[in-house]
C-alpha cells in the first residue's frame, strides 16, 4: 500500500445518535473509494465495521471500528463510533485522534439525544465539526424541519452546502451551493449525473449561494472586502475560508446524503479531501509538561495509543496516532508512560474494520495499528529514542455512573471470571473493576446499565461463565460526636496458662486542630492515617506500668480490628482518638492476645457510649437536562435525599448541580433516561461523607443486626 504523507491524510470520526446511519455511511464511503468491492448492509449483517457478535445479534455499533477510504489521492481515516451514551469513551477517544467529526443527523428524527451529547464533547475537545443529514429517501424526512432544529441547537453558523431538491420517497438529487450544480442519481443510487440547476430552482440555489458565500467572507476581513468589491469569491478563496471556518468552529457545513442509496456520499468525500485540515493543519498537540508536538514527518517519532481490542486471529491490537516523525515496521520504541519500557513494533496494519492490511511505514498524522506489545496500552505514548521522556497528554474519560456488584454463578469461575474483567477494563478505560476488601464485593462500574449488560453479555457469551449482577453495598463510613469512657477485662482460664488483660480507655472524635484532652497526661502517641480515609490517633496514658508498654502495640492491634469492622454496621470507623490511660497485667497470665481482646472489646463498647453515627458517601452530581424536562428531574432528584447547589445554562441545555448520597443514585442513569426520553445526562464524583439522617441510621442498623442473627 502506498505511503501517504501529511498532507494527503484526513482523519475523521462518525458521530451521532443510534440508528443516525453512521455504519452504513462508513460502508459506503469504504465503498465509494474502492477499498472494498460490495456494500455490505447493518441489517444482512456483513458490514465491514459491526462485526462483532454483539453488534451483529443487536445490530448497532457498541465499538468504535476504524476504516479508512481514498478519495483524491488522500487517505481518509475513518472511526465510526456508537450511538449510544452508554459507549461515550468510544467516541471521546476517536475525537482525541480524529481532525474533524462528522455528525450524522436522521432527517426524520432531526436534533436527537445522541447528536447533543456528542456536540458537547466536540466542544471540549475543540474540533471541527460537518453536519450530515442522512436517511433523506425515508418517507418521513422532514429537511426543513431538521435544518431548524440544528440551528436552534447549535446556533447560525450551521452553513447549508446542500439541499434537496426532492427529499422524502422519491429523493434523488440535490443541489450543491458551493459548485452551483445539481446531483441526480440513478434509482438505487451510484455515480451522479453533473448537470445545471433547473430553472425553477435556480431562484433559490442563488440566494442560497450568495449568503454562503458572504457568510463565509464574513469570517475574514480581507475575504469581506473582495466579497464587497466583486460579489463573489473565487473557488480558492471559498476553499480557503472553509478551512479556515473549520478550524475556528465559525462553520458547521451541513451536506445532504442517503447512505443506505450511496446518494451523496462521493461528493461527501470530495468534500472531505479538499475542505478537512490535514493533520499538519491542526492546532499541534501538547505533551504533559506543555511541550508542543508538531505533526511533521522529520520529527522524532512520536505516536499515541487511543484504543486497544481483542481480535480474532490477532489477538490483543494497539490502535494508534502517529502525532511526529515516521514509524517503521521493527522500529524499537520508548513507552515513558511505563517508565521507558521498550517495545518493539513487529508488525504495522492499516485496519479496515475486520480487514487488515499490512505496511512497511506510518507517517506523521496517520492511523495505524500494531500487535502483541507487552506493555503498552490506552493512552500510552510511545517515542522513538531521540525523544524518550515525551508524554502526549491522557485522554480524560468520564467518572463511572453506574455500579453493580459482579459475582460468577459457580463459584469455581472466580478466578477466571477476575481474569476476563480485568482484561476488558483494560480494552475500556470506562470500564472500571474494583475488588472491595470493604465491601467484600467484586465492583463493575461502567456508564450506563447497558454498558455493564454488554459486558455481562460478552462474559457469558463468549467465555461461557455465568455471572450475576447484584445489588452493590454502599461503602459507609461509622464515627463517633462525643467522649466516652469504657472499661474491659479480658480474663479466661482453661488450664495451665490463662489469658489475662485489663483496658481502660477514654474515646473522643478526631477534628483537625482540635486541642489534646487534659484529663491523663500524654506519654507517647501514635497516629494512623487510615487508608479508607480520616485518621486514629492512640495516646498512651499509662502511669505507674498499670500496662507494660510492650501491650500497647497488642491493644492497638484490637483497637484496628474493630476500626476495620464497625461496631455498628461493620463499616470502617474513622476519625477517632482513643487515650488508653489505666489497666491492669497478671504476672503470668497477661500476654498479647488477652491486650489484643481487651482492646478491641473496650473500643467497642465506647464506640457505642460515644454519640456513634453512620456517614455516607456524597457525590456531586451534573445533570444536563433540556428546559421542559427541569420540572420532572428536580422532583426526582430531591426525591432522592438530594441538596440542590444551583443551576446553570449550558448551551441550549439546563444544568442541575446536586449532592446526592450514593445509596440513592442505583439505577439513576436509566431513570433519568425515563424521564427525559433519553434526552439527558448526566456526571457525577466523590464529594465526601456526611452524616445520614437518623430515620436512615435506624434503618440501617436493623438491617445490620438482623444480618448478624443470620450468621450466628
Amino acid at each position: 500500500m502506498k505511503v501517504f504523507q501529511t498532507n494527503e491524510i484526513r482523519n475523521i470520526a462518525l458521530i451521532g445518535g443510534a440508528k443516525s446511519g453512521k455504519t452504513t455511511l462508513g460502508e459506503a464511503m469504504v465503498f465509494e473509494g474502492g477499498v472494498i468491492s460490495r456494500r455490505g448492509t447493518v441489517e444482512d449483517k456483513n458490514t465491514i465495521s459491526d462485526y462483532r457478535p454483539i453488534e451483529l445479534e443487536r445490530q448497532n455499533s457498541v465499538v468504535a471500528s476504524v476504516l479508512y477510504t481514498l478519495s483524491d489521492n488522500k487517505k481518509i481515516n475513518i472511526i465510526d463510533t456508537p450511538g449510544f451514551d452508554d459507549f461515550i469513551g468510544e467516541v471521546i477517544s476517536a475525537l482525541r485522534v480524529a481532525d474533524t467529526a462528522l455528525m450524522i443527523v436522521n432527517s426524520v428524527n432531526g436534533v436527537e439525544v445522541g447528536t447533543e451529547i456528542t456536540w458537547r464533547h466536540t466542544a471540549k475537545q475543540n474540533k471541527p465539526v460537518i453536519f450530515v443529514l442522512n436517511h433523506l429517501d425515508h418517507e418521513n424526512s422532514n429537511f426543513d424541519d431538521s435544518v431548524r432544529q440544528l440551528k436552534q441547537a447549535f446556533g447560525n453558523n450551521v452553513t447549508l452546502m446542500q439541499y434537496p431538491v426532492n427529499s422524502g420517497s422519491g429523493f434523488n438529487s440535490f443541489i450543491d451551493l458551493l459548485k452551483m450544480k445539481l446531483y441526480k442519481y440513478p434509482q438505487g443510487g451510484g455515480k451522479p449525473e453533473i448537470i445545471d440547476i433547473p430553472e425553477n430552482e435556480n431562484s433559490k440555489a442563488s440566494e442560497l449561494h450568495d449568503a454562503l458565500v458572504e457568510e463565509l467572507a464574513s469570517k475574514d476581513e480581507s475575504l469581506m472586502e473582495v466579497f464587497f468589491e466583486k460579489g463573489s469569491l473565487t473557488e480558492e478563496q471559498i476553499a480557503s475560508a472553509l478551512k479556515s471556518g473549520l478550524l475556528s468552529r465559525t462553520i458547521f457545513p451541513l451536506l445532504c446524503i442517503s447512505a443506505r442509496n450511496n446518494m451523496g456520499v462521493g461528493r461527501l468525500l470530495e468534500f472531505i479531501s479538499s475542505s478537512v485540515p490535514a493533520p499538519n493543519e491542526m492546532p499541534a498537540t501538547k505533551t504533559k509538561d506543555g511541550k508542543e508536538l508538531k505533526c511533521l514527518a522529520n520529527q522524532p517519532a512520536s505516536a499515541f495509543v487511543f484504543k486497544t481490542s481483542i481480535e480474532s486471529h490477532l489477538g490483543e491490537v494497539s490502535f494508534f496516532k502517529v502525532y511526529s516523525g515516521e514509524i517503521t515496521e521493527a522500529m524499537d520504541m520508548i513507552n515513558p508512560t511505563r517508565n521507558g519500557a521498550k517495545e518493539r513494533l513487529s508488525q504495522l496494519f492499516v485496519i479496515n474494520g475486520k480487514s487488515r492490511d499490512k505496511v512497511e511505514k506510518l507517517v506523521a498524522g496517520d492511523i495505524g495499528a500494531t500487535i502483541k506489545m507487552k506493555n503498552t496500552f490506552t493512552n500510552n505514548t510511545l517515542n522513538s529514542t531521540k525523544n524518550p521522556d515525551d508524554i502526549i497528554e491522557p485522554i480524560v474519560y468520564p467518572e463511572p455512573k453506574f455500579r453493580t456488584a459482579v459475582k460468577a454463578r459457580n463459584q469455581g469461575d472466580d478466578e477466571k471470571l477476575g481474569g476476563i474483567l480485568s482484561e476488558m477494563s483494560k480494552m475500556d478505560p470506562t470500564l472500571v473493576l474494583i475488588y472491595s476488601k470493604e465491601l467484600k464485593q467484586v465492583l463493575l462500574l461502567g456508564q450506563g446499565e447497558l454498558h455493564l449488560n454488554i459486558a455481562k453479555w460478552n462474559i457469558e457469551n463468549l467465555e461461557k461463565i455465568g455471572i450475576e449482577f447484584i445489588a452493590p453495598k454502599i461503602p459507609y463510613r461509622e464515627t463517633i460526636t462525643k467522649s466516652a469512657k469504657s472499661t474491659y477485662r479480658h480474663k479466661k482460664q482453661s488450664g495451665g496458662a490463662g489469658q489475662f488483660g485489663e483496658v481502660h480507655m477514654l474515646i473522643e472524635p478526631f477534628r483537625e486542630g482540635m486541642k489534646d484532652q487534659t484529663e491523663f497526661p500524654i506519654r507517647g502517641r501514635d497516629v494512623i492515617e487510615l487508608e479508607w480515609g480520616g485518621k486514629l490517633l492512640l495516646h498512651n496514658c499509662i502511669v505507674g506500668g498499670a500496662i507494660d508498654a510492650r501491650f500497647i502495640p497488642a491493644i492497638l492491634k484490637g483497637i484496628m480490628e474493630k476500626i476495620e469492622e464497625g461496631p455498628l454496621t461493620g463499616s470502617y470507623a474513622r476519625d477517632i482518638v482513643v487515650s488508653v490511660y489505666d489497666g491492669k497485667m497478671h504476672p503470668v497470665d497477661s500476654n498479647e492476645i488477652s491486650f489484643k481482646l481487651a482492646g478491641r472489646h473496650a473500643f467497642k463498647e465506647g464506640f457505642k457510649n460515644a454519640g456513634p453515627k453512620i456517614l455516607e458517601p456524597v457525590y456531586d452530581v451534573e445533570v444536563i437536562v433540556p428546559e421542559d424536562k427541569m420540572g420532572d428531574v428536580m422532583t426526582d432528584l430531591q426525591g432522592r435525599r438530594a441538596i440542590i447547589m444551583g443551576m446553570d445554562s449550558e448551551g441550549n441545555f439546563q444544568k442541575i448541580i446536586a449532592k446526592v448520597p450514593l445509596a440513592e443514585m442505583n439505577r439513576y442513569s436509566t431513570a433519568l433516561s425515563s424521564l427525559t426520553s433519553g434526552r439527558a445526562t448526566y456526571s457525577m464524583k466523590f464529594a465526601e461523607y456526611t452524616q445520614v439522617p437518623g430515620e436512615v441510621q435506624d434503618k440501617l442498623l436493623k438491617i445490620y443486626e438482623e444480618q448478624e442473627k443470620e450468621e450466628e
